[in-house]
C-alpha cells in the first residue's frame, strides 16, 4: 500500500501524498515526542518533516527506503528544534501547558525510557517501537552498525538496572 501511494505521490498526486503521510503520522509522533519531550515541538517537527518530504520526494531514489529516509528527516528536524531552543533566551513567564492525552502505549513507553540518556532512548524506540533493524537505525542516525548495537545493548542494560530486572546477554 505504501509503495503504491509513494509512486502516485512522486507523480504529483496530492491526495496520495496526504494518504502516505497519514500512514506515517503515528510513527513520526512517537519518535518526535520521545526526542523532544513535548507535544508542541513534536507537532512542529512533524510539520517541518512533511513539508521537507513534499519538497524533496523526488530525490528519494529507492522507494524501499522511504520510512528510513522520512525518519532521518524527522530526527534532523528534531535536532534543529533542540538547537534553536538552546539559543533562545529564558523568560520569567511560564507558558501555559496544553493538555494532550497520548495513547496509553506511547505514554507508558516514554515513561519507561525517561531515565535514559537520549542516545539510548532513541535507539530503543526505533528498534522496539518502530521495528527498524540496526543497519537502518545506523543509516537514520549516521552511526555505524556496531555503535547502534553497542548502544542498544547498553540501553537494555541500563533499563534492566533501573527497573531491577535481571537480563541475559543478548546480541542485536
Amino acid at each position: 500500500m505504501t509503495e503504491h501511494l509513494l509512486r502516485k505521490a512522486k507523480k504529483g498526486d496530492p491526495d496520495a501524498f496526504c494518504s502516505l503521510m497519514d500512514t506515517q503520522t503515528q510513527s513520526m509522533y512517537k519518535i518526535a515526542r520521545t526526542y523532544l519531550k513535548n507535544d508542541e515541538d513534536a507537532a512542529d517537527a512533524i510539520q517541518d518533516t512533511i513539508l521537507s518530504c513534499y519538497e524533496n520526494l523526488l530525490s528519494l531514489k529507492n522507494n524501499r527506503y522511504f520510512k528510513t529516509w522520512l525518519t532521518r528527516i524527522l530526527i534532523n528536524k528534531c535536532r534543529d528544534i533542540l538547537s534553536r531552543k538552546k539559543r533562545m533566551l529564558c523568560s520569567d513567564t511560564i507558558p501555559e501547558t496544553v493538555v494532550y492525552e497520548e495513547d496509553y502505549e506511547t505514554a507508558e513507553w516514554n515513561q519507561v525510557l525517561a531515565p535514559l540518556d537520549e542516545k539510548y532512548r532513541l535507539i530503543l524506540l526505533l528498534y522496539y517501537m518502530e521495528g527498524f533493524n540496526t543497519r537502518e537505525i545506523g543509516q537514520i542516525l549516521n552511526l555505524s552498525v556496531s555503535t547502534v548495537k553497542t548502544r542498544l545493548q547498553r540501553g537494555r542494560q541500563l533499563l534492566a538496572r533501573e527497573y531491577h530486572y535481571p537480563i541475559k546477554e543478548e546480541h542485536a
